[in-house]
């Protein structure tokens, strides 16, 4: 594995908490894998054989509902990890994993891994870890859909992707509208009329770059009364 893969994945929980004889051990049983902008890498109810860790590029984490509607529970990317939960219990994957854009991923093998949890508890405490920061991902965008307007979650959108802190910049929209609109739980139209708001907020799109003025005044707009920001 290249050094600057290394990095990354030493960085994720699962990892980064190891000792090095423990880490170089779970590694001897993991490979990266590419996969091209808009493969499978595995599908709703599939049985869980594998975890991952994003080393580059962005996945989509979807639900199919019995109507076909598709619901996007989340979009992940460096550095971060998908499938730790199932693949440790040996149950099938609850969602299907999508490569957005071109991706490389770091596979590790979920019987193999488990077979080393009951001999390391240092890697069972690794894992519960690793959950943990699902969950309060989840509990995050769960208070994001209920407690703040579509206008807000796109300005919030924004800053998470913003390179600097402060002032203006242009921030590059890693994968296209109709799936930002699905991570933020909003419509096509609806995405665009936010977009169309924030002009107030010194923000212009064109095409798939956002060009923010000042950041300071995105924030301040996340931190609303969420009935003043879908009044303006």
């Amino acid at each position: 594995m290249k050094a600057e893969m290394l990095r990354i994945a030493l960085g994720t929980p699962i990892l980064a908490g190891l000792s090095e004889p423990l880490r170089d051990r779970v590694l001897e049983f993991s490979h990266t894998q590419d996969y091209p902008a808009g493969s499978t890498i595995f599908l709703q109810g599939e049985p869980a054989l594998a975890l991952y860790v994003v080393i580059d590029g962005w996945v989509k984490l979807y639900r199919i509902a019995p109507s076909g509607a598709e619901a996007v529970v989340m979009v992940v990317t460096r550095g971060r990890t998908f499938g730790e939960a199932v693949a440790l219990r040996d149950l099938p994957y609850p969602v299907s994993a999508e490569a957005t854009t071109d991706t490389t991923l770091l596979r590790i093998d979920a019987a193999r891994l488990r077979r080393q949890m009951r001999e390391e508890p240092e890697l069972a405490i690794a894992l519960l870890a690793s959950t943990y920061v699902h969950l309060q991902a989840l509990v995050s965008q769960v208070e994001q859909l209920k407690a703040r307007s579509g206008v807000q979650r796109v300005a919030e959108f924004l800053v998470d992707l913003a390179a600097c802190e402060q002032g203006g910049c242009s921030v590059s929209m890693p994968y296209n509208k109709t799936l930002i609109a699905g991570r933020l739980g909003m419509k096509p139209e609806s995405l665009s009329r936010a977009f169309g708001r924030l002009r107030d907020y010194g923000v212009r799109v064109e095409s798939s770059v956002a060009h923010i003025d000042d950041l300071d005044v995105l924030r301040d707009l996340t931190n609303e009364d969420p009935g003043k920001a879908w009044m303006k």
